[in-house]
C-alpha cells in the first residue's frame, strides 16, 4: 500500500484548508489514523503498508505540505492541530478512532484526547516533545526558542543545524544551553546562505507551541481513551522520549518501547535514513490489539 493508493480529499476548517488521504481497508476494525506534526502524510508510507487490513487516514498539518493557511509564517497551536483531527473524524463519521501519533503529533493527540476523548479508542503517543513536563522545563524550553529564534535572524540552514544541536542532546539542559552559539550549519550539510524564507512549518509555525504547551492531565486521566505512550529503545535521554516517560508517570502508566528511535516507523520518506518500520508496525499492531 502506498501513497498512491490513497483517496485524497480536503477540508475547509477555521483558519486553513486541510488535505487529508484515506485508503481503504477492513470495517471489521476501527479506523487508524496515523498524524506528526509538522511531518505530513508522505512520512507514513511505510507504515500505512503494514496495516492493509484496516481504514487508513493521513492528513497533512495546517501550514504544512498539502495544507494550507492564510499566513504560512504564522504559529500554530496543538489545539488548532486537534480540533483539524476533531473534524476530519467528524467528516468521514468514522470515531472512535485508533491514532497512531508521532513526535509533534503525539502532542497535538493528547490534545484531541482531553477535549474528545470519543474520537479515540486507543492512542498511541510516541515521543512528543513536552519540555513542558520536564524537571528541567525553563532550560528546556529556553533551547527550544533558541531555535526558533535562529531560524527566524538566520534562515533555515542556521536554525535547522540548531535544531539537531537542541534534538541530539542527551539529558537535562544545563541552564546555560540556550545561550551556547548555534552550530555551523555546513557541519550537517545544511545550506549557510539565507534565501529569507520563514515559512517553514517545524522552527517557524510550531516549535514553540508545541514544546511549550501544557497538557490538561485532570482531563487524560479521566478520559474514556486508552493512552499508551511510547519511547524508541534508541532514543533513550533525549527530549521527546524523556517527556514520554514523563507524560506516562503523571498518567499513572508505564510506557511501552518500540523498536528504532524517534523515526523509528519511517522506511526512508524524505530522503531520511530508514528506521525499522516492520518490526515497528508488529509492535503497534500488538499495542493495538491488546485494546
Amino acid at each position: 500500500m502506498t501513497l498512491t493508493d490513497a483517496t485524497t480529499r480536503t477540508l475547509d476548517v477555521p483558519g486553513a484548508t486541510l488535505t487529508y488521504d484515506v485508503r481503504g481497508g477492513s470495517a471489521d476494525a476501527p479506523v487508524l489514523f496515523l498524524i506528526g506534526s509538522p511531518m505530513g502524510a508522505a512520512g507514513f508510507g511505510s507504515l500505512a503498508g503494514h496495516f492493509t487490513d484496516r481504514t487508513i487516514v493521513t492528513y497533512d498539518p495546517r501550514g504544512s505540505e498539502r495544507s494550507t493557511k492564510p499566513d504560512m509564517t504564522s504559529e500554530s497551536t496543538p489545539d488548532e492541530h486537534a480540533d483539524d483531527v476533531h473534524r476530519i473524524i467528524q467528516e468521514l463519521g468514522v470515531g472512535p478512532v485508533d491514532l497512531f501519533a508521532s513526535s509533534g503529533g503525539a502532542v497535538n493527540a493528547l490534545a484531541l484526547v482531553a477535549k474528545h476523548p470519543e474520537d479515540v479508542r486507543t492512542l498511541v503517543a510516541h515521543e512528543p516533545p513536552l519540555a513542558s513536563v520536564l524537571p528541567d522545563r525553563e532550560n528546556a524550553q529556553a533551547a527550544a526558542r533558541a531555535v526558533h529564534e535562529t531560524y527566524q535572524r538566520s534562515g533555515f540552514g542556521a536554525g535547522m543545524a540548531h535544531f539537531i544541536a537542541v534534538v541530539s542532546h542527551q539529558g537535562e539542559f544545563p541552564g546555560d544551553f540556550a545561550q551556547q552559539p548555534a552550530p555551523d550549519p555546513a557541519m550537517f550539510g545544511m545550506p549557510t546562505e539565507d534565501d529569507g524564507s520563514r515559512t517553514d512549518p517545524l522552527m517557524g509555525q510550531n516549535i514553540i507551541t508545541g514544546t511549550q504547551y501544557e497538557a490538561d492531565f485532570d482531563a487524560l486521566r479521566a478520559a474514556s481513551t486508552r493512552i499508551v505512550m511510547a519511547a524508541g529503545v534508541e532514543s533513550e535521554g533525549i527530549m521527546p522520549s524523556r517527556a514520554a516517560f514523563a507524560v506516562a508517570e503523571r498518567l499513572g502508566t508505564e510506557p511501552v518501547m518500540f523498536p528504532s528511535g524517534h523515526g523509528g516507523f519511517m522506511g526512508g520518506e524524505y530522503g531520511q535514513p530508514a528506521g525499522e518500520p516492520d518490526a515497528f508496525a508488529a509492535r503497534l499492531r500488538q499495542v493495538l490489539e491488546a485494546n
